[in-house]
């Protein structure tokens, strides 16, 4: 690896802050819509967890061979044709025919998103200084902001317009393209692909393969609470009669409070360490899910925030303890703990759509509120910060 300075370089990180919101504005397009392709398809929570799981799913697939390949190649290539493919083909699912052609466009709009993340949550850590849970936690909140606007913005714009207006959408991702052109730096390899992907695996890894194991499966779950209740709650908000606009506004509250939660607890985590945060965080983000589900009329918006607030809060800090148990492997532990760990998370959609089809909405998200609670078990395990530089 070149030589690098490891001073705190707010510049850069703000520039992968600006990738990572560009292509999550374009992705959080999908969950918000799901109503309106509901209707236009007649599609069944089944199909619908298809469809919102098919971005998890490609995630699962792509991110860690892009991980492995950012940290073997110094390219921009995933950076910038990933952002493009989301900018482009995700506003194009507004006017697809069929319910086949919709799964292609958001497939091509989903591998756009899970080719640029391992690359810039792998170049986080160079330009981190001695703020990397700040650091992570900043460039977090481009993704997780670009996921309480773009709701917001998608449903206003669809309901103005029209959903066969949707391409439009693009204009704006393309001028932001052209400015992550030129401010996004050439990312820094660390020459593991000599040994092949497992021989990369086994070299990043060695001995805290364990650790890392133990923050996955934590970060798993986090991931399936968090996308079941991104799904199905806005479902269940549109059978009480509430406007696409409204379940917009919802769903970006959730996701807003988990930009401002995560940049509290990274900012927190540099100081306080990671598993207080993790064991407040998990411990009280289930009672509040749950009670979200008996929430009506105007009550809805301020628990949807909590909630989100509660889930969201460690979404980054997993990312960046993996990144100091194993230094070697930036792209690649990011994509293991972004892409493959959401992917999986994600990947249960079908399921969670497939007993809601038979017990109902508000029936199966009461079972799936109380998972964070158990995985404070496994923050125990947790190694604190002090011990993951000694194991690192």
């Amino acid at each position: 690896m070149k030589s690098t300075d490891y001073r705190f370089q707010g510049k850069i990180i703000l520039a992968l802050a600006l990738v990572h919101f560009t292509g999550d504005f374009y992705s959080s397009f999908i969950t918000p819509l799901l109503p309106a392709f509901t209707d236009r398809f007649s599609l069944t929570l089944t199909q619908v967890g298809i469809l919102s799981g098919l971005g998890r799913f490609l995630a699962f697939v792509v991110q860690p061979s892009v991980g492995y390949l950012a940290d073997r190649y110094q390219t921009r290539f995933f950076i910038l044709a990933g952002v493009l493919l989301s900018v482009v083909f995700i506003p194009f699912a507004g006017i697809m025919p069929s319910f086949a052609a919709l799964l292609g466009c958001i497939a091509l709009g989903s591998i756009g998103s899970s080719m640029f993340h391992p690359s810039v949550a792998g170049m986080v850590p160079l330009y981190s200084g001695t703020r990397p849970g700040f650091s992570m936690s900043f460039f977090n909140t481009g993704g997780t902001f670009a996921f309480a606007a773009g709701p917001v913005a998608i449903t206003w714009f669809v309901g103005k317009y029209g959903l066969s207006s949707a391409p439009l959408t693009m204009i704006p991702g393309l001028i932001l393209f052209i400015l992550i052109f030129f401010v996004v730096p050439i990312p820094q390899g660390e020459g593991l692909g000599k040994n092949g992907f497992f021989g990369s695996l086994r070299e990043a890894f060695g001995e805290v393969w364990r650790a890392i194991l133990l923050i996955w499966v934590i970060m798993v779950l986090r991931a399936f609470v968090a996308h079941a209740y991104r799904t199905f709650f806005p479902l269940l908000l549109d059978g009480q009669g509430y406007t696409l606009l409204s379940i917009g506004t919802i769903v970006s509250l959730f996701t807003l409070a988990g930009t401002i939660s995560g940049l509290i607890a990274g900012s927190l985590s540099d100081h306080w360490g990671y598993r207080r945060i993790f064991l407040f965080a998990h411990g009280m983000a289930s009672p509040v899910l749950f009670l979200l589900l008996f929430t009506s009329g105007a009550g809805v918006y301020p628990m949807a925030f909590l909630s989100g607030f509660l889930i969201m809060a460690t979404l980054p800090l997993g990312v960046t303890m993996a990144q100091e148990i194993a230094p070697r492997g930036r792209s690649l532990v990011s994509s293991l703990m972004m892409g493959f760990a959401f992917g999986l998370g994600g990947m249960m959609a079908p399921l969670v759509g497939a007993l809601s089809d038979r017990f109902s909405i508000p029936v199966v998200l009461s079972f799936v509120a109380w998972i964070p609670l158990l995985t404070t078990g496994l923050v125990f395990f947790l190694p604190e910060k002090g011990a993951l530089r000694k194991t690192g």
